[in-house]
């Protein structure tokens, strides 16, 4: 088996175990809750409809079910990409319980061939699924794609790791990192800054962050610096964050 098709199929052990044992909102996991800084982007083209989001990698709806919920009165829609067949079906089954259904397009995809379509969308949101596209040049084609997908006055908005490193507990012992796409925070942060030109930066952070995963049934230290990057087209008015 290659490394990516590795890499994947433990991604998939992961969020399918993931989504199995934590509920949509549940404390207890990263489901809680929405990501702000998305939340925040949705709130900046306040005023605007219809809104049209497309949620790259959107899982079981952590984002994208708060997004329909915030436009539901407003018309468009939120397009929900994503590879995993776990959680396209737990996306539907949400998005009927929180009573969105009618604002959630679903679209089970890899985003290594996912199409966007020029100047379609207000919104494109990506958090933690970038960097499991499968090379750089392959991210560069879809940051490429989300800069042409956007109309005018649009929002991007992108949550991506960098510098990741896996550590087993018990031994300290470093493993190599199942990550597809795994650079320095520097550089990621100059790709996303070159793709971007011409665009207003409007939030642009770096955090470090820790949390424990299980890899071959042992405990392991993931660590990594999490890259928060908002971006607005051709707009002046971007203080609000």
């Amino acid at each position: 088996m290659d490394r990516i098709k590795f890499i994947r199929k433990e991604e998939k052990k992961y969020h399918d175990h993931c989504y199995d044992n934590y509920r949509l909102f549940e404390k207890g996991s990263w489901l809680y809750k929405p990501v702000k800084s998305v939340m925040e982007s949705i709130a900046l083209l306040e005023g605007k409809a219809p809104l049209n989001v497309l949620d790259l990698g959107a899982g079981v709806g952590r984002n994208s079910i708060p997004i329909a919920e915030e436009i539901k009165d407003k018309g468009g829609r939120v397009v929900c990409v994503d590879l995993l067949d776990s959680a396209i079906e737990k996306l539907i089954e949400y998005s009927k319980e929180f009573d969105v259904a009618d604002i959630i397009e679903t679209e089970k995809a890899d985003i290594d061939q996912y199409s966007i379509k020029e100047e379609e969308y207000d919104v494109i949101v990506a958090v933690s699924s970038l960097e499991h596209v499968s090379s750089e040049n392959i991210l560069e084609r879809v940051l490429n794609q989300m800069t042409q997908g956007t109309k005018k006055g649009g929002i991007n908005c992108i949550i991506i790791n960098s510098e990741i490193e896996e550590i087993e507990i018990e031994t300290n012992k470093r493993h190599d990192a199942l990550m597809e796409v795994n650079l320095t925070t520097d550089r990621m942060i100059d790709k996303l800054t070159n793709n971007y030109k011409g665009w207003k930066v409007v939030k642009q952070l770096v955090r470090p962050l820790e949390y424990q995963i299980v890899r071959d049934e042992k405990p392991v230290l993931l660590k990594s610096n999490v890259i928060t990057f908002v971006v607005h087209q051709n707009s002046n008015e971007c203080s609000r964050f």
